[in-house]
């Protein structure tokens, strides 16, 4: 099998009941999209759960996430101050109750409902790892140019370091089986949080899928928060994990993790 592979489009499968993802939402600031996107992952079978984590918002949003607490529609954990996405998906973790679990943006960059291709591959190759790829297929617009070259340049760098072929490392849409997130663990609180998970699963030795997504980027003045700085943070955290090992594990997840 290649070490990628490329899902193309397909009708919606019919999906069996086993199949749950909880969606762990990080959010600063978005008051004008949580509910919204909340309102978008409700409408998609597969995601059973929501969990946000507020990172110290000062605009409003934590009012709007306790409401939705209230309603019985999330689960919710608050930081006291801000600490960034690898924290908010930390503090998050201890609180999913699905097999697996996806990563979703506050904003309305992604679609929920590309989920739905993506839990194709848990089918097909009881994948593990599931990457949505903003650059397989033609569903994406708005991206800066100096992000387009960034990701690119990004990617490219992972594989060449770890040997792998992947097409978008820097993507939100990273659907994980629960149990691996939890043993390969969070280290970093900020953007860099990305490049280490994915340096991590390979060198987990397991597979990274990758599944078209649809994107509609928008600007800084509309509240898009990773800067250009980040990508010197990712390269640091790529070369300093490029020799990182797991904690040993019992046979039957060895057999697991070769998928």
């Amino acid at each position: 099998m290649s070490l990628t592979d490329r899902a193309r489009p397909s009708a919606p499968m019919a999906l069996p009941p086993k199949i749950g993802i909880t969606a762990i939402v990080p959010v600063y600031n978005e008051a004008e999209t949580i509910e919204e996107i909340v309102r978008r992952l409700e409408r998609v079978p597969v995601i059973r759960q929501v969990v946000v984590v507020d990172d110290c918002s000062c605009d409003g949003t934590q009012a709007i996430v306790r409401r939705l607490v209230d309603e019985g529609r999330v689960l919710a954990s608050f930081h006291e101050r801000n600490r960034g996405k690898g924290a908010a998906l930390r503090s998050g973790l201890p609180l999913v109750q699905e097999e697996y679990l996806a990563i979703q943006d506050a904003d309305l960059e992604y679609d929920p409902r590309d989920f739905l291709k993506m839990v194709e591959l848990i089918e097909r190759y009881d994948a593990q790892v599931i990457y949505g790829s903003r650059f397989l297929g033609a569903g994406r617009t708005g991206m800066l140019w100096t992000h387009y070259l960034g990701n690119r340049g990004l990617t490219l760098l992972f594989n060449l370091m770890f040997q792998r072929w992947i097409t978008d490392m820097e993507t939100c849409y990273k659907l994980f089986r629960t149990s691996l997130l939890r043993r390969i663990g969070i280290d970093n609180d900020r953007f860099d949080v990305d490049p280490e998970l994915t340096a991590k699963v390979v060198r987990a030795g397991y597979t990274i899928y990758e599944s078209p997504v649809s994107y509609v980027g928008r600007p800084y003045l509309a509240g898009k928060k990773i800067k250009p700085r980040d990508a010197f943070t990712a390269v640091e955290t790529l070369w300093r994990y490029r020799r990182w090992r797991p904690q040993p594990v019992a046979e039957h997840e060895v057999a697991s993790a070769a998928r």
